[in-house]
């Protein structure tokens, strides 16, 4: 599936591209000379020329001519739909795509017949498809009534509804909790939250519920007098099948791993004075990569590092994502709690042993059990687990295992992932290579998470944290859930954008967050060469981020 864009105003680009990645996953986007190429062509235009504020806008939506390549016959290179398919997004019919035929030859008022009034209000709008009022000085709202009339022509167009509706971006959660801080109640925010966003009464209700576990959480702590720092170790035991994180082979880079820490070093020295007696450091986050992918040594060099150079009397938490059960020993979990560490992730994404073995995690369900109890046995009271759903082969048989499992162990947070594959993920780029492994999607993932939500809920857990991401199964969401007292503060701040993070490490991110809600951010370079050799820019560009 090929789609074309041409849109008058290119600032809403990627909004647009992203509610079209959302109802044909996998699909490809051409633009201007290329337009020819597409199956669907996406326009937009204003319709008066002038460039007054106020006027009128028009947006189609429009299959190609002479191509059924959405109906499985010939298209223009006289290829099937299934071949083109083949070359541009991946095999067959698109993942989540209704049959063809029927379905959508179906009149949408007997498809949506259950659907609240403001859907099938916008449904009639878009069936007529005049055009409607935009005002150029509003950007924001104008953006919205566009990809609220996009939404609905690709509704009609699919006969889909998508369960977080028009909104695209990754922190959903900040909408309820601004609309929270202004004294609106629950039912004015769910209304709103449909109104202008479309989300499904589901998604409206928990992404209410986590702002105001949120701001529970939040409550008494001065989140702008204080900063978080993040340490990125972009070294793992080896890459998963379906990761894109920036993370290299330990086995790799273990000659070279005294130079990153001697960066890492330099780093801390630089936030540290920047950080002075008046900035207080409130939570550490260690992450990667895998960071007990490092040798006893280093990581005991690490945690040196950190206590030496930062005040700690502030602090109110301590996390490393130990992540991968093969990368940990019990020395490695004594050096971590030896130096302050209270939190820890032991993820096993599935414990079904058929799929870790074919997402290349070179450990076994038992070694994740073993794991599991020995930090226990080392006094860990604080350990979250990561799962996966929509991996390759697993279906609900396979995910009810899972949560069984892990439901055994009793760990006090859980992280539950809907698969985002990224382009550079291995199950992409070779995706022909796992056909025989369907993966879970549309209304069968959206079955698995409520059951996650239902194990979850179970363990005596709470919905604490949300984030989406592009390219997510099911367009759904990954969902932080936590005992009382086991939610992860740093989680928060870094998804919410409530504290300025100081990230030291190849590929982390900064991000400076202003009294009046402005946020900055500077990167560090992703290549560990790269940054080892060009940490003294890496540091004046934090510098320069974090004193102006």
């Amino acid at each position: 599936m090929v789609i074309g864009i041409d849109l008058e105003d290119e600032a809403f680009e990627q909004d647009v591209r992203e509610l079209l990645m959302a109802f044909y996953p996998g699909a490809g986007f051409v633009y201007e000379e290329k337009l020819s190429d597409a199956d669907i062509l996406v326009t937009g235009r204003f319709l008066n020329s002038n460039g007054a504020e106020s006027g009128m806008y028009i947006l189609d939506v429009q299959k190609a001519e002479n191509n059924d390549a959405l109906e499985g016959g010939d298209d223009k290179d006289n290829t099937s739909g299934e071949d083109k398919m083949d070359k541009g997004s991946g095999a067959g019919r698109i993942p989540g795509e209704p049959d063809a035929g029927r379905e959508q030859s179906r009149d949408w008022r007997e498809v949506f017949f259950w659907v609240s009034p403001v859907i099938r209000r916008g449904l009639a709008e878009a069936e007529e498809n005049l055009p409607f009022a935009v005002n150029r000085s509003e950007r924001k709202e104008m953006k919205n009534r566009i990809k609220r009339r996009l939404y609905f022509l690709l509704m009609l167009e699919t006969k889909k509804e998508l369960p977080w509706g028009a909104l695209t971006g990754i922190r959903p959660v900040k909408i309820p909790e601004e609309k929270l801080s202004l004294g609106w109640n629950d039912e004015r925010i769910l209304g709103f939250l449909e109104e202008d966003y479309l989300v499904g009464e589901k998604k409206r209700k928990l992404c209410l519920e986590i702002a105001k576990e949120e701001r529970s959480l939040l409550g008494g702590l001065d989140a702008m007098k204080g900063y978080s720092l993040y340490v990125g170790i972009p070294f793992c035991p080896t890459t998963c099948l379906y990761c894109s994180f920036t993370s290299y082979p330990i086995g790799k880079w273990k000659g070279r791993l005294g130079e990153y820490l001697e960066c890492l070093q330099k780093e801390f020295i630089m936030v540290r004075e920047w950080a002075g007696k008046e900035k207080k450091l409130q939570t550490i986050y260690i992450g990667g990569g895998t960071p007990t992918s490092l040798p006893e040594k280093e990581l005991k060099t690490l945690m040196e590092m950190v206590h030496r150079t930062f005040s700690t009397d502030s602090l109110k938490e301590f996390t490393v994502e130990a992540g991968r059960p093969d990368s940990l020993n019990q020395e490695k979990l004594r050096i971590l709690k030896a130096y302050g560490t209270g939190r820890i992730s032991i993820n096993p994404q599935s414990m079904n042993q058929k799929t870790l073995d074919l997402i290349g995690r070179r450990h076994s369900v038992g070694q994740v059990k073993e794991v599991f109890y020995a930090a226990r046995k080392e006094g860990f009271d604080n350990i979250n687990m990561d799962i996966i759903l929509g991996l390759p082969g697993e279906g609900e048989e396979e995910i009810r295992h899972t949560l069984d499992e892990v439901r055994a162990l009793g760990p006090d947070s859980l992280t539950v992932h809907c698969l985002a594959l990224k382009r550079a993920a291995r199950l992409n780029v070779e995706k022909q290579q796992y056909t025989d492994y369907p993966m879970a999607s549309g209304e069968m993932l959206d079955e698995l998470v409520d059951l996650a939500a239902e194990r979850a809920g179970e363990m005596g857990m709470k919905p604490y944290y949300l984030y989406r991401q592009k390219n997510m199964a099911g367009n759904l969401e990954n969902v932080g859930y936590a005992c009382e007292g086991k939610a992860c503060l740093y989680n928060i701040y870094m998804m919410e954008e409530k504290q300025t993070i100081v990230a030291c490490g190849a590929g982390s991110v900064s991000k400076r967050v202003y009294p009046d809600g402005r946020i900055e951010r500077c990167e560090n370079v992703k290549d560990v060469a790269s940054f080892i050799e060009r940490i003294d820019e890496m540091i004046e560009r934090k510098r320069k981020l974090l004193e102006d």
